[in-house]
């Protein structure tokens, strides 16, 4: 499969380095002094976000370093990883290429307390399961949904702090511009708003693979009858 050519930011509107002792995925689109609801349709706006997104990538030891406040994160893999899916290779470090893109309300909480912590609220670590089920052994069991046994959450942890790498960008209204982000990017992790293809079809097959690897669902029991 011949490699996604290097993200480029729409515009002409170039990305910014980092200031000095600061993080690259802390970066801060510090001048965005408009409405958000008409700026998320611009190129401008979008070339932006994307430059931060496109950032340096980080090593994952410093994600307890990043900010409470909302915004958006894309996070980033060696080319030999998942080597069958497509990915843009970042503009700042080729050797790594894009896997995921997704929102949150407040950063740290959303990367170090889901996506690095629990299977049960994280797509991103249920679809990394799927796709490393068979390789890792990984085991999986019932709760409200299909989580990973407590070993495996800790070794699908100990696996991302070795193969991935972020960026993340401040943003008032990430909601607004995600769905966006994830068209013009196409981060092969993604599904929603992602368009119908080969990578689609092989995350979606791998989801299933998680959840199937947990058996049926458990009855529950119906607490309103008599025993």
């Amino acid at each position: 499969m011949g490699r996604d050519p290097p993200l480029e930011a729409p515009g002409s509107v170039p990305r910014r380095s980092p200031p000095s002792g600061g993080l690259p995925y802390r970066a801060r689109i510090d001048d965005m002094m408009v409405d958000v609801d008409d700026a998320a349709a611009t190129e401008e706006h979008l070339a932006r976000v994307i430059g931060e997104l496109c950032d340096r990538p980080s090593d994952l030891a410093e994600a307890t370093k990043l900010s409470a406040e909302s915004g958006l994160y894309a996070w980033w893999a060696p080319c030999a990883v998942f080597p069958d899916l497509p990915g843009h290779p970042n503009p700042a470090e080729p050797g790594v290429r894009l896997l995921y893109l997704g929102k949150a309300t407040r950063l740290r909480t959303r990367i170090v307390s889901n996506h690095l912590a629990r299977s049960g609220s994280s797509t991103l670590r249920r679809t990394l399961a799927g796709l490393l089920l068979t390789q890792e052994s990984y085991r999986t069991r019932w709760t409200d949904r299909v989580v990973l046994v407590p070993d495996d959450e800790n070794r699908l942890t100990a696996w991302m702090h070795k193969h991935l790498y972020l960026t993340t960008v401040h943003h008032p209204a990430p909601r607004t511009i995600e769905r966006q982000l994830i068209e013009r990017l196409k981060p092969p992790l993604n599904i929603e708003g992602a368009t119908n293809g080969t990578a689609r079809m092989t995350v979606q097959s791998t989801r299933r693979a998680y959840y199937d690897s947990a058996g049926p669902r458990p009855e529950t029991p119906d607490l309103r009858r008599p025993a």
